[in-house]
């Protein structure tokens, strides 16, 4: 059986994470809260883990251990505000990958129930 990254590769998860990434920089909400110096490591971070979810390599458990995303992210503050922003930057990547239909659905699908999953405080 294959996986998401059998069908899509390394090649569809960079140009996501680049895409995502180039909008994240100029979004007034949730840049503050990426490393500006660092930009390029966050974005090779969030694509080995994507990879491995979908099916890659282990790349990131093997760097950087079990991927814990809660706790990973506790120290930001995430409200709906700073979620749905990160949701834009991350929906406007997804539709721009030329892949088929089906596998956006699931890659977005999967996406949307993270953010919610990352937001930490109260409106």
């Amino acid at each position: 059986m294959s996986t998401i990254y059998d069908e899509i590769g390394s090649e569809a998860f960079e140009q996501l994470v680049s895409h995502f990434y180039a909008l994240v920089s100029i979004n007034p909400v949730i840049a503050p809260m990426y490393p500006k110096d660092d930009l390029h490591g966050a974005a090779l971070r969030l694509k080995m883990f994507l990879e491995q979810y979908w099916g890659g390599p282990t790349t990131y458990t093997e760097e950087r251990g079990h991927p814990r995303l809660r706790m990973r992210h506790a120290e930001f503050h995430i409200d709906t505000k700073a979620r749905d922003e990160w949701l834009s930057c991350m929906r406007e990547a997804v539709a721009d990958l030329k892949i088929r239909e089906d596998l956006k659905i699931q890659l977005w699908e999967y996406l949307e129930m993270a953010a919610n999953a990352m937001v930490n405080q109260p409106d």
